[in-house]
């Protein structure tokens, strides 16, 4: 059954190809599709850092690892993640440069020295003289001088450099300081800049004198960044301290790619390597900057002209709330579910400011993964503990490359005495829960919000996500005893309504699966509707291939990784698969089982990959009431019928833009669409 399944990373590389289609759609606005362009990049660097590190890591150990599902070695992916890396970069570089030239037309461009006139070209040497040269430190290396350390992700200048008696020495110069410019403009030409790493390579002659240049270029290293804290910890260390000594432990792990902004001779390369102890496979040379986050303030530069972005979008009021009546109270009336971005989380953070102030309100109790670096959740938790509540927080420190905004934060709660959780050993806690514990007339009763995303007010209204509340004293009860478990360093052993993993998820999912295979092999209509960042989970996949061939119809709207291989015929063949990539990052997890009355409807916080099922706390929460039952089928529904931003995964693996083949058929874009709705709900208030 090899052919009904893909591996992993190689899954992933297309959907950073559907994100770099994204930059090379003409439709896309031209400012948006330069931040595609730089979001590929920076999606790049995290796969580099995190995934290849792993795939590294396991290499070099000797490890006889095989993908569970292509029996592909560690060895053999890093093999093929280079050779296709290569030829989505050639595509990259492809696209930058007609960026750049489109730019142009708007009065922005970057320019060389070539380009250049004598009286600019003295200009620039003044600039460098005078703002860049008193701040760089440049490095021969040599027997007295080791070859420096190169900082993750930060760009160096570096040269061969000849003495008059023709020995050979490399000088290297950072590039990356927060006190030069990066866009430095050339004078009497608007809107013209030169970035500041170029010019530094180009006066690397003056830097270095005495010598020959010989070659030079920019160059940047990518490090391993898969670091075990479990594996690590010592129960004798303070946790919070620990993390914060591993953040700077990561920062010097191995190398796992070089980028090259020129060609050099393959000896150079080679050299390099060797220095770095990098294999010559890794190099990678591009013509695109190595760092595309200037591309923010060429947009800034731009903004005044509307047709460059994406038209203007801002959350709006959610019409499930009424105005002038507490949050709270509305809530206890009945379920309430906010669709992100569409919807503000104004409603969710006063609902917290109302728990502060309420002094029927006994205790708070959340899970932090990923916070906004101004955080309303965070203040809004200070004030209630000020005024005397219980306030309990889980802050999980090991959310990667987010841990030292999260020890920031931990400190802060602490501080104004908030109870800190760091976590349990063995499972990184990425549930989004939280729980309001009342007292009313001397009868103890729940407010509890689950959510698919974090309690971030940025990326809320970045990512599409929902978050439900409910006054059900029944999953109140079970979100208390989620609590209590963190509390005691345990997981939950069981559930009734909630799925919370590790150990009451995957295992109710396979259930819930089960029951649609009974349905269909009994001729009734059996349905599952899965919405999904990933699918990597081999149960269930291989569980979702058995309701195939069932006759189960199965509707799968995942936008990153998925290792099914949907519509081989005779095994996958009732199973589609669509991704969505457009201007909001799909975030949401819906999970549907069955049909008609028997359908069930979960939100949850966990992609179907193992680690979500079985490594970590996460929480699905039932969607029981009939309105918002209603409305989650209809966005689901909405969001198959996507004909503009959806891509369809077929039968060979690759993934096609869904076409359009009747002239008349109206054009979907489910983002926008929701938009529109959350515009003409919110203005009938």
């Amino acid at each position: 059954m090899d052919n009904v399944y893909m591996n992993r990373e190689l899954s992933w590389l297309k959907f950073n190809e559907r994100v770099l289609e994204e930059a090379e759609n003409k439709e896309v606005p031209l400012c948006e599709r330069l931040s595609f362009a730089s979001i590929y990049q920076t999606n790049l660097d995290e796969f580099f850092m995190v995934r290849v590190g792993s795939l590294q890591d396991q290499s070099l150990l000797g490890k006889k690892i095989k993908d569970n599902k292509t029996n592909m070695t560690a060895k053999e992916q890093i093999e093929e993640i280079l050779r296709r890396v290569h030829i989505l970069n050639e595509r990259r570089d492809k696209v930058y440069e007609e960026l750049m030239s489109r730019l142009k037309e708007w009065g922005f461009s970057l320019t060389d020295f070539r380009s250049m006139e004598k009286s600019e070209s003295e200009y620039m040497e003044r600039y460098f003289a005078m703002e860049i040269e008193p701040l760089i430190s440049p490095t021969v290396v040599g027997k007295r001088q080791p070859f420096p350390f190169l900082r993750n992700k930060e760009i160096y200048a570096v040269a061969v450099l000849e003495t008059k008696s023709k020995k050979q020495r490399i000088g290297i110069i950072p590039c990356t300081n927060s006190m030069v410019e990066r866009l430095i403009a050339v004078p009497d030409r608007s809107g013209t800049y030169m970035l500041a790493e170029e010019l530094i390579l180009h006066y690397m002659p003056r830097v270095f004198k005495g010598y020959q240049i010989r070659a030079k270029s920019l160059i940047r290293v990518t490090r391993n960044a898969d670091i075990d804290a479990d594996a690590l910890y010592d129960e004798d260390l303070d946790y919070r301290e620990f993390m914060a000594d591993l953040i700077k432990k990561r920062k010097k792990l191995s190398p796992v790619r070089l980028e090259l902004s020129r060609e050099m001779d393959g000896d150079i390369v080679g050299i390099l390597c060797k220095y770095l102890d990098l294999e010559e496979a890794r190099v990678f040379r591009q013509s695109t900057p190595l760092d595309l986050s200037f591309s923010s303030k060429i947009q800034d530069m731009l903004r005044k002209n509307p047709e460059l972005f994406f038209e203007k979008r801002t959350p709006q009021k959610s019409s499930s709330f009424e105005d002038g009546r507490g949050i709270i109270e509305q809530i206890r009336e009945s379920d309430k579910m906010l669709s992100y971005p569409y919807e503000s989380i104004r409603p969710f953070l006063r609902m917290l400011n109302e728990a502060a102030e309420d002094e029927n309100v006994i205790s708070i109790k959340m899970t932090l993964y990923r916070l906004a670096k101004q955080s309303k959740v965070v203040e809004a938790l200070v004030e209630a503990a000020e005024n005397g509540k219980e306030v309990v927080v889980l802050v999980e420190l090991r959310a990667r490359f987010d841990e030292e905004n999260n020890i920031e934060w931990s400190r802060r709660l602490e501080e104004a005495g908030c109870q800190v959780i760091y976590g349990l050993e063995g499972y990184k806690v990425h549930s989004k829960l939280c729980l309001i514990t009342r007292k009313n007339e001397g009868k103890i009763e729940y407010i509890t919000q689950i959510g698919t995303g974090n309690y971030n007010e940025k990326t809320s209204r970045l990512y599409t996500d929902l978050s439900l509340m409910t006054a059900d004293p029944d999953i109140g009860m079970e979100a208390s005893a989620v609590f209590q478990a963190l509390s005691k360093g345990e997981t939950v052993e069981s559930s009734g309504h909630l799925l919370v993993a590790p150990k009451c998820l995957q295992s109710r999912v396979l259930e819930m699966m089960d029951e649609e295979i009974r349905q269909a092999k009994e001729g009734q209509p059996a349905y599952i509707g899965l919405k999904l960042n990933s699918l990597t989970d081999k149960k269930i996949i291989d569980k979702l291939i058995e309701a195939s061939e069932a006759g189960v119809k199965i509707d799968m709207v995942i936008r990153g990784i998925c290792c099914l291989v949907p519509q081989v015929e005779g095994k996958t063949e009732n199973i589609r698969v669509i991704s969505i990539v457009g201007r909001f990052l799909e975030h949401s997890r819906i999970y549907i089982f069955g049909c008609g009355e028997r359908a069930r409807y979960y939100i949850a916080s966990a992609d179907f990959m193992t680690r979500n099922t079985v490594r970590r706390v996460e929480v699905a929460a039932p969607v029981q009431q009939q309105n918002l039952k209603e409305r989650l089928q209809a966005m689901f529904d909405l969001m198959l019928r996507d004909n503009q931003k959806a891509r369809h995964e077929t039968a060979d693996g690759s993934y096609l833009f869904v076409r359009i083949e009747d002239p008349d058929t109206v054009k979907v874009n489910s983002q926008e669409y929701f938009y529109e709705e959350a515009y003409e709900k919110a203005g009938q208030m």
